[in-house]
């Protein structure tokens, strides 16, 4: 409880932090300063046409762009190509000297990326299961991972992981309610969030935001 002075002084910062938001709220826009990669628009067509839903949106694109670019001469690893998506917003924040490994077991979907982005000698695509891909994989051997699909996220999360760097990234999306997700998928999102943030090796930060994403550094040993 409060007296009328406190209360009167609690209202009026209240207020005032309203009105400081409504002024500035433009300012955060989240899509305002994004600027798409140029081969975007062709990859969005030809998904269309496949009717391939399981696409990235923009505001994740961006941020996978920007922590890629922070990887400098990094070891990239994408799970899930799709249509080539993802892999074009990280592709444009990597440096030269970096590599991008992206990985599908879908040829038909994933030979759009090959088409649209085969010319970059930085990507190497692979056809192959994600689960077979992660056993083969030497631990602590990328500096970024994106999981995006079933292997790396919700089977063989651990192995996903332990390829991470000390000092790298690891990220998942889709963590919030998508309308393609299968029955009872809902069920297993709460648990590979509370997996990924328990692992003691990495800081993990969970974002409700865009289409809901975590984000996992491993601690320098």
């Amino acid at each position: 409880m409060c007296d009328g002075s406190r209360c009167d002084v609690t209202r009026n910062a209240v207020l005032e932090a309203v009105l400081l938001t409504l002024r500035y709220a433009p300012c955060m826009d989240d899509l305002r300063y994004i600027t798409e990669p140029k081969v975007l628009k062709h990859l969005l067509e030809q998904t269309r046409e496949l009717n391939f839903s399981m696409a990235s949106e923009p505001l994740v694109g961006s941020l996978l762009r920007s922590l890629a670019a922070s990887k400098p001469g990094g070891r990239l690893l994408e799970l899930g190509t799709g249509t080539g998506i993802s892999a074009a917003w990280i592709l444009d924040g990597m440096s030269d000297d970096a590599t991008l490994v992206s990985v599908d077991n879908d040829a038909a979907v994933q030979d759009v990326a090959r088409r649209a982005l085969g010319n970059d000698r930085r990507l190497t695509v692979v056809t192959q299961d994600g689960t077979a891909f992660l056993k083969k994989q030497t631990a602590a051997s990328f500096d970024f991972v994106f999981a995006d699909a079933m292997p790396g996220k919700y089977e063989g999360t651990e192995l996903a992981l332990s390829l991470v760097k000390p000092g790298g990234i690891f990220v998942i999306d889709d963590m919030l309610p998508q309308p393609n997700w299968p029955e009872g998928h809902a069920a297993k999102v709460p648990v590979l969030i509370d997996l990924v943030a328990k692992d003691k090796r990495f800081e993990t930060t969970p974002i409700s935001w865009a289409s809901g994403v975590v984000v996992a550094v491993r601690k320098l040993e």
